[in-house]
């Protein structure tokens, strides 16, 4: 019979693996987050937050720091982008 302490090491041990098969990324050189605008009306408007080095983050940006983006993705008027998703990066669960 398998007792409680054997299962829970078990468990232990698995997470552990996975975790270091996991990847890893490593932020960008330069500003690990950028702010992207978009033009509306010929005026430059908010519009989504990226890891430094998507390339889907749009020409006209803004660096920004670790809590600027934060604030940004957290304030819930500029989203995140879903294929970099900053929001993972910076631990802000939806």
């Amino acid at each position: 019979m398998l007792s409680l302490e054997r299962v829970r090491h078990r468990i232990a041990e698995v997470e552990t693996r996975e975790a270091a098969l996991r990847p890893v990324r490593q932020l960008p050189e330069g500003p690990g987050w950028v702010l992207s605008f978009l033009r509306k009306g010929g005026r430059p408007v908010a519009d989504s937050v990226h890891i430094g080095d998507c390339s889907l983050a749009a020409p006209h940006r803004k660096p920004l720091s670790r809590d600027e983006a934060r604030h940004a993705l957290t304030d819930g008027q500029i989203r995140a982008c879903e294929t970099c998703r900053p929001d993972s990066e910076l631990g802000i669960l939806d």
